[in-house]
């Protein structure tokens, strides 16, 4: 009699922390009894199970799973797979009466970078991208690129185990396993995607894109005149990324002439001014408000129609007041300066 093993199915290349399915499976003749069938890694025993209805499980490793048991094959999972995977594995039949058939099957584990698909910050805010890899031992040195719109990549910063490179306005910290590419102060130039690449042994290069958008919070402006005709328009404004959207809020009486209109301008920079003029009666204006929603805010800025005006008139008086007494000081030391001269 001739006991063929077929060969455990060639498992592919997997990620750590991914499940791996593994096969093995034998041709027997007239005569044969398959009276066990054992899992092997290392010489140690993953799984030992006598076939049948039902299948008797002698041994099992937690991290193991027996998916299939047909008379002349064996299915496992291996349910997460881990650094120590790496290698053979034999599967083992014992046959009656013509003794143990063994296969192998070979594993390749390889790490995973883990990182931020898409993040967004505020303009003038610390940015921090993180990047990892699910491998740190295998890492030799960790590169971070920016590919702009065009497709032109720039590199910022690489780290190794012997040298940091880094640029002026880009920071990066020096660890291979977890990197971080950190941007002081963002701008809308920052808005770019960030290419993270791990040079690994021998997994290779394995990389990873964070994409970064860049917002900008508004600061509204409110400013009023009255009409040749005494009416009042009243006007809020404010320049953002992405756009506002203005409300009013005239304290529960009736003075508006009119629903209000919007406008709104793109800028060359990606943020976008957006203008709500209204025509009021002459009254009192204290209690009318501008109130801006942003979606990076949570609660709305509120802006008086006359706090704007007012503040300004502080701050010019607030500058006479210093000019003066800049002047006198500069008189009085001029004065004890000639004094002391005559003298």
């Amino acid at each position: 009699l001739i006991h063929r093993l077929v060969d455990a199915i060639p498992a592919p290349t997997d990620e750590l922390g991914q499940s791996l399915n593994l096969s093995c499976s034998i041709t027997t003749t007239t005569g044969d009894t398959i009276h066990q069938v054992r899992w092997l890694k290392d010489k140690s025993t993953l799984l030992a199970y006598q076939p049948g209805s039902p299948v008797h499980v002698s041994h099992q490793d937690p991290n193991i799973l027996l998916s299939s048991a047909q008379h002349e094959a064996s299915h496992i999972t291996i349910k997460t797979v881990r650094p120590e995977d790496e290698g053979c594995f034999l599967c083992i039949f014992d046959v009656y009466p013509r003794g143990q058939q063994q296969g192998k099957a070979c594993v390749k584990v390889t790490g995973k970078v883990i990182h931020q698909s898409n993040t967004t910050t505020i303009a003038g805010t610390l940015t921090t991208l993180p990047c990892s890899y699910t491998l740190p031992a295998r890492v030799h040195q960790v590169l971070w690129r920016r590919i702009n719109q065009s497709g032109h990549s720039t590199t910022l910063g690489s780290y190794s185990k012997l040298s940091l490179h880094r640029t002026d306005r880009v920071t990066l910290n020096k660890n291979l396993s977890h990197s971080q590419l950190s941007i002081q102060e963002a701008t809308l130039e920052d808005e770019s995607c960030y290419v993270c690449e791990f040079h690994t042994y021998p997994d290779g290069t394995k990389s990873a894109t964070t994409c970064l958008t860049v917002d900008v919070l508004p600061t509204p402006k409110v400013n009023y005149e009255t009409l040749p005709s005494g009416a009042v328009e009243a006007n809020c404004s404010a320049q953002s990324k992405p756009s506002v959207h203005i409300e009013w809020d005239f304290g529960g009486d009736n003075r508006t002439l009119g629903l209000p209109v919007y406008s709104s301008r793109n800028h060359s920079d990606g943020t976008t001014t957006q203008t709500s003029t209204v025509l009021l009666k002459a009254a009192s204006l204290s209690d009318v408000k501008c109130i801006v929603h942003h979606p990076r805010l949570e609660k709305p800025i509120v802006v008086s129609l006359t706090n704007d005006n007012s503040a300004l008139i502080v701050l010019v008086a607030v500058c006479v007041v210093l000019v003066v007494l800049l002047l006198c000081l500069c008189f009085c030391l001029c004065k004890c300066f000639v004094c002391n001269k005559g003298k």
